[in-house]
């Protein structure tokens, strides 16, 4: 076996970035068994492997469709692994037409897989796990394009916000409106990672006729819009938590709003000067891990107590 080869294609999924998957995983799981599921550890490890394997078939499929439209070759701004793709293509590493039959190969073993898994644990996977993958090829295809199209950071947070009710249903075999909560702020967060990535990236995308919506708002107004969009996240658990929807250390999850408030005015303060924006990437990935893990450590904390 070539290690060095297979290490190149880890590599070139972007493994570092897989980690909200598992997040998302991991908390639809958890819901699904404070809520009642009796706990299916296969299933939720099947559903988690599948889920990890989309995700990357996602991201070479949208490395393989920035090769198409050209925008990761003209970037001379990425700020890598952050933005602007792998570029295993620009590179030399691999050729879009080896990306296109891995995403291929890739989408066989997850459909396979997911009509398997769905015969475990009942027809509601189904619809889910269809719409995940008509977003992810959607998102990145060129003739559909929506990262271009100025929908690609709602297409991400609806991505993101199907795993958790995926893994919900792993658990329970049945659609509740708990994981449909519990799941917002979780892809809002995702979305906002997607989002601070599209600033050093802007330049390349605009001249390629990528038209995301940080492109088409500028950069200051897109700035507010991100802490907006944080806000929005942790007001969104505060609320549910209030009224008694999310469990008593649901709040918890609020412990990430530091990072995100430091990310916010990093944003803020170098919109402009999208070369200065690594420390805010890094706030932004650390603030969506942390809100993920409390979010998922409070529903731990409710299986504990059944």
């Amino acid at each position: 076996m070539d290690f060095t080869l297979a290490r190149r294609w880890v590599a070139a999924t972007r493994p570092g970035f897989l980690v909200v998957t598992l997040l998302g995983v991991l908390l639809g799981s958890a819901v699904g068994m404070a809520c009642g599921g009796p706990g299916d550890w296969i299933g939720g490890a099947a559903a988690l492997l599948l889920a990890l394997l989309t995700h990357a078939a996602i991201n070479l499929h949208n490395d393989w469709g920035d090769a198409q439209i050209g925008s990761d070759a003209i970037n001379t701004g990425r700020i890598g692994p952050f933005s602007g793709g792998s570029r295993v293509v620009q590179d030399g590493i691999f050729s879009v037409e080896q990306l296109r039959d891995a995403v291929q190969m890739l989408g066989v073993i997850v459909i396979g897989g997911g009509i398997l898994l769905t015969a475990r644990v009942g027809p509601g996977l189904l619809p889910i796990g269809l719409a995940g993958l008509v977003i992810g090829y959607a998102y990145s295809h060129p003739r559909l394009a929506l990262m271009s199209r100025g929908v690609g950071d709602v297409a991400v947070a609806l991505s993101w916000w199907l795993v958790v009710l995926g893994a919900d249903y792993v658990q329970r075999r049945q659609f509740d409106v708990m994981p449909a909560i519990a799941g917002v702020s979780l892809a809002l967060m995702v979305a906002g990672i997607l989002w601070v990535a599209e600033f050093p990236d802007a330049a390349a995308d605009a001249q390629a006729g990528k038209r995301t919506l940080v492109v088409r708002l500028g950069p200051l107004p897109s700035a507010w819009v991100y802490l907006l969009l944080v806000v929005v996240a942790h007001a969104w658990v505060a609320w549910w938590w209030a009224i008694e929807w999310l469990p008593t250390s649901a709040w918890w999850a609020l412990g990430s709003a530091p990072l995100s408030a430091a990310a916010a005015a990093s944003l803020l303060r170098h919109a402009r000067q999208p070369q200065r924006l690594r420390p805010t990437l890094v706030l932004t990935l650390a603030a969506t891990v942390l809100h993920g893990m409390l979010l998922i450590a409070a529903y731990v904390a409710v299986v504990r107590l059944r």
